[in-house]
């Protein structure tokens, strides 16, 4: 636990009410205070055809954030790779550490991140598909490196070796990320179901590579964490809301919140979305501490990643302080 690290991923939610413009000048503030606070890295993740979420070009958003900050570690989580040539995203990536050296992260994921019809328009069929993905990241892998002898070249981004992240919810991420010795994140916290499986699967098969010599592992979860636990448990009712509608097939912006969910969703529809939610650090400081001791106990993993859905950006800011405090607290122990 002594050396586990805090890292954001933040998919740029719009709230209603808030602009695009608006959400990712929250992103910056936001990126900027947890860096001030130690927080190692802040990823963004690829989505496409939503209203509510603005980092659908998420190249941009990372050198955004890059330029911004001073020292913080800053990358996808993830690419989705079967929407784009392997070739321009390394172009991308080697550009982007050309102007932030050392800072940048490539997290790269098979899913479309989208609808299937819009996956379709980003010529996902054509460029792709998931079962290319394995290749696709060993091409990443040869352009971002020497690449010696090759008539095709990535520059920038030939030798910048900018590291790769496997991204995934399932046991065949897991899989190939053991294989391929490369670090894994896993998405708990929208898919809980296979997580110890997966990192338990990624740890036995893990095989040393030129990129890293033992198994690293992350894990992302939902933070909402507040001064009071009744602070907290008002305040995680926007991102009840917000995944809802995503169970409903409705998705809508990043809603305020309310003070009760029992008339706006059904018994199943609160299984589904508690379920789905299940690794949540909501309360205040001494429940989250609680509950984030209790994750590390359980999965042991070398890193978590939090991303939190909630309205008032400085309640997300408040959020991230806590949570920080309280992995201090355990390290300290």
């Amino acid at each position: 636990m002594k050396n586990v690290k805090l890292s954001v991923l933040d998919l740029v939610a719009v709230g209603e009410g808030f602009t695009a413009g608006e959400a990712i000048q929250n992103s910056v503030h936001l990126a900027q205070k947890v860096e001030e606070l130690g927080y190692e890295r802040y990823w963004f993740a690829e989505h496409h055809n939503s209203a509510s979420i603005a980092s659908s070009a998420t190249v941009l958003l990372i050198g955004k954030i890059a330029e911004h900050t001073k020292t913080m570690r800053v990358g996808s989580g993830g690419i989705m790779l079967p929407n784009h040539k392997p070739l321009i995203v390394a172009e991308q990536f080697g550009t982007l550490d050309a102007m932030y050296p050392g800072r940048i992260d490539l997290g790269v994921g098979r899913a479309p991140g989208t609808d299937p019809t819009t996956a379709e328009a980003l010529g996902r069929s054509a460029y792709g598909a998931p079962n290319h993905f394995p290749e696709d990241v060993e091409q990443l892998q040869t352009y971002l490196g020497a690449n010696e002898g090759a008539r095709v070249h990535a520059f920038p981004g030939e030798n910048s070796n900018v590291p790769i992240y496997i991204l995934g919810s399932s046991l065949f991420s897991a899989e190939l990320a053991a294989q391929m010795g490369l670090p894994y994140a896993f998405a708990s916290h929208f898919a809980p179901n296979y997580l110890e499986q997966a990192l338990q699967l990624y740890r036995t098969q893990f095989k040393p590579s030129e990129y890293l010599d033992k198994p690293y592992t992350i894990a992302c979860v939902n933070g909402m964490a507040a001064d009071t636990n009744e602070e907290a448990e008002h305040m995680v009712t926007s991102l009840y809301q917000y995944f809802l509608g995503i169970v409903k097939g409705s998705p809508k912006k990043l809603m305020p919140a309310i003070d009760s969910m029992k008339e706006i969703w059904t018994m199943n529809e609160r299984y589904a979305v508690l379920e789905a939610l299940r690794y949540t650090f909501k309360g205040g400081p001494e429940k989250v501490k609680n509950q984030l001791q209790s994750f590390l106990q359980i999965t042991q993993v070398d890193e978590i990643m939090v991303t939190s859905h909630i309205y008032e950006p400085a309640e997300r800011v408040h959020s991230y302080e806590i949570i920080m405090q309280a992995l201090k607290e355990l390290q300290e122990n």
